[in-house]
């Protein structure tokens, strides 16, 4: 089977000139991956604490600490998932035993030895599924993406396009037509935001090539419109155009096609761009930090992300604040620190704090820089439950009412010191100006009462007091399995373990954190 050279977007920043990498050199190393889908498959899972009685009448509640508001709670604050389309749910409707992802991408020795220097091209899949009889499965795996983003309080994607029209593979120009037809079959109201690549096939285009392209899937039913009807059109690293070119396009779109545009701009370095964009944006956005040092909660530095939020507001635009759970790329031998959920955590108070209007996931499926919030084989459901107390409380406007108690098991495989059996020319070093490193195991609670928690890693055991609502218990990262129980005078109401055991010695590079469910 053939496949098509691989996109693989520039690395974010903060501010070029700052982002040089490290030459610190870390020998780290991963599970294989028949090893880890096998693990997730077979792992037996905590039983849960809740009754049906307790449901709310959302049946997705179930699995999470809280009752999912009705629509009608909502504030009219947005949340998207950035949608790229190199990583759909499968590629060739295969076993997932020896589909492309086992055989190709999650090997090291795959497509040809290409990826043999860093040991493998990806470190985590989407959820497996079993090939199924429909010609159209493509379009059935859209529209199951579409159920599952809905289901975890999503309003759209946010689609990466990053081929030309006459790029017709899948991952190509089809993506977005069709998951834009996805949408519209699923729910009407699940929109698909545009966003042009500007470090793809569209940076070297003319502003009325751009505007050809961009003009077909402005008639189509789920492409997202304001209430005023104008077409949103969000690119990527903008800043790859001027805002004179980007002026022109939108005068294009309105005078050659009728089409008027709002335009939001996602830039790489929103602060060195936002006042040139300023007069022809409805919003702006920055893609944004993936680590806790990255994303302080206080401080007046109007680069820093409340600043960039506040600086957008004084200009009269809204924000589109980045949400993102980790970064970790092996083949650009670069990661960072995410400190186990922390950094989730303060990138959903910054767009809380900072009022801002819409929220970009970062992403829905980029499993090539470990980005992820889709049911994968890493995190399964666990990671969307697990920001979902987030979404809701920045979609409400209040955090919501803990009616289930609940527990979240966040870590790696392997400490970051550990030697691998497969030593790679070219392993990840931390990013500089990230958080540090650091090896550790959190049990994130939310607890309707407090409670103890006791984490066990190996034969190390750490006891945490818990109170009521959501709290973290740190434990250090040891080899063995983990595992995680609440429990409030003599009851247990909440356990959770690992899907894998912490190694001294994997075979492969991984620091992606997992991420484990006392109700899934």
């Amino acid at each position: 089977m053939s496949i098509r050279t691989r996109y693989i977007r520039t690395p974010w920043i903060r501010k070029t000139a700052k982002y040089s990498f490290e030459t610190i050199c870390f020998t780290l190393a991963v599970i294989v991956a028949a090893a880890l889908i096998a693990a997730y498959n077979t792992q037996p899972r905590s039983a849960p604490t809740y009754t049906l009685a307790s449901f709310s009448a959302n049946p997705e509640s179930a699995a999470l600490p809280f009752d999912i508001p009705p629509k009608s709670a909502l504030n009219g604050k947005l949340v998207f998932a950035h949608y790229f389309p190199p990583y759909p749910v499968s590629i060739d409707n295969a076993n997932p035993s020896g589909d492309y992802y086992a055989k190709q991408y999650l090997t090291v020795n795959g497509e040809n030895n290409k990826h043999v220097r860093y040991g493998g091209f990806l470190r985590d899949r989407p959820t497996p599924r079993q090939p199924i009889a429909d010609t159209q499965w493509r379009q059935r795996d859209l529209e199951n993406e579409v159920r599952s983003a809905i289901a975890a309080g999503i309003d759209g994607f946010s689609v990466d396009i990053i081929a030309k029209a006459t790029d017709t593979s899948w991952w190509g120009s089809t993506v977005p037509t069709a998951l834009i037809k996805a949408a519209a079959a699923v729910d009407p109201n699940f929109k698909i935001m545009l966003m042009p690549d500007m470090n793809g096939a569209f940076k070297n285009m003319t502003a009325a090539q751009m505007a050809a392209e961009m003009k077909p899937y402005s008639t189509m039913a789920s492409s997202f419109k304001l209430n005023d009807g104008r077409l949103v059109i969000s690119p990527f690293l903008a800043e790859n155009k001027t805002a004179g070119w980007w002026s022109e396009f939108i005068t294009l779109m309105k005078n050659s096609y009728g089409i008027n545009v709002a335009f939001v701009p996602v830039f790489l370095d929103a602060a060195a761009n936002r006042n040139s964009f300023a007069s022809i944006s409805y919003g702006m956005s920055n893609w944004g930090n993936r680590n806790p040092a990255g994303n302080p909660l206080s401080g007046s530095n109007p680069n820093s992300p409340m600043g960039l939020a506040a600086a957008a507001h004084s200009l009269g635009k809204i924000w589109m604040q980045p949400v993102a759970f980790q970064d970790v790329r092996p083949s650009q031998s670069i990661y960072d620190e995410a400190q186990n959920s922390q950094n989730l955590q303060n990138m959903w108070q910054i767009a809380i704090a900072s009022n801002s209007e819409w929220v970009q996931l970062a992403t829905w499926n980029d499993y090539s820089e470990g980005t992820s919030f889709a049911p994968s084989v890493g995190h399964g459901r666990a990671l969307l439950d697990m920001s979902s107390y987030g979404l809701y409380s920045f979609r409400t406007g209040a955090s919501p009412a803990i009616v289930r108690d609940t527990a979240y098991l966040i870590y790696r495989n392997q400490s970051v010191s550990a030697v691998p059996v497969n030593r790679s020319a070219a392993p990840m070093t931390l990013r500089q100006w990230s958080s540090p490193a650091r090896d550790t195991v959190e049990v994130l609670t939310f607890l309707t009462a407090p409670a103890v928690v006791k984490v066990t890693v190996g034969t190390t055991t750490t006891t945490c007091n818990a109170p009521a609502g959501m709290s973290s218990c740190i434990a250090p990262l040891k080899v063995g399995s983990i595992k995680a129980s609440v429990v409030r005078g003599t009851t247990e109401v909440s356990r959770v373990s690992s899907h894998a055991a912490v190694t001294a010695t994997p075979y492969n590079q991984n620091l992606e954190y997992l991420v484990d469910s006392s109700r899934r």
